[in-house]
């Protein structure tokens, strides 16, 4: 009995020093992008999203150790096309009034090089939690003319929406659909350390 009081007194001392290792870091918006582009017809349509953030714990002495929460508020999808945005909006897609946002949260951190990781977590869209590995390059640290310190990720990856209950499609009459089912996804974060 004293030496599991003596095990918890120890974790509970040591668990700030565990935290402090990592730094709290979040979006910054005017330098960094959500996009998206799924088939329609023949091309590639672009979208993003203009409405999201992240708190992201870094730890600058093993990437691995760090953490990611990120979440995108779905009714600020973009295609540059009101009544294309407002469908997106809609039941038919996010259904935004019953699932307002999407969110990643990393449960696994791999590195694959220098400044390659797999970042293992579950994204959930419409309601749906899938698990999923996506690439992500590092950027690297770096203060700006105005002390801010920086960090910067990219990633790009394709999910398919039909696993996430987003399956409307229209059939052509000279055969296939409207729309793909892969969406390809790409981030490019640039983060400011939470003062």
């Amino acid at each position: 009995m004293k030496r599991s009081l003596i095990l918890a007194l120890a974790v509970v001392a040591l668990t700030p020093l565990f935290a402090s290792a990592a730094d709290l870091y979040v979006v910054d918006k005017t330098h960094s992008e959500v996009s998206f582009r799924v088939r329609h017809l023949v091309a590639n349509t672009p979208g993003k999203f203009n409405d999201y953030s992240a708190n992201i714990a870094l730890d600058p002495a093993d990437l691995t150790k760090s953490a990611v929460d990120f979440t995108i508020q779905a009714a600020s999808i973009d295609t540059a096309n009101a009544d294309r945005d407002k469908h997106l909006r809609g039941e038919d897609f996010f259904w935004v009034d019953q699932h307002p946002t999407l969110t990643f949260k990393s449960e696994k951190i791999v590195r694959k090089s220098k400044d390659e990781f797999d970042v293992t977590g579950t994204l959930t869209m419409r309601g749906v939690s899938k698990k999923i590995t996506v690439p992500v390059e590092f950027g690297g640290f770096m203060k700006d003319p105005w002390g801010n310190e920086k960090a910067g990720f990219t990633t790009a990856f394709t999910v398919n929406r039909k696993d996430y209950g987003i399956s409307w499609n229209t059939t052509l009459d000279q055969g296939g659909v409207v729309l793909g089912e892969d969406v390809k996804i790409s981030l490019s974060l640039e983060l400011n350390k939470k003062k």
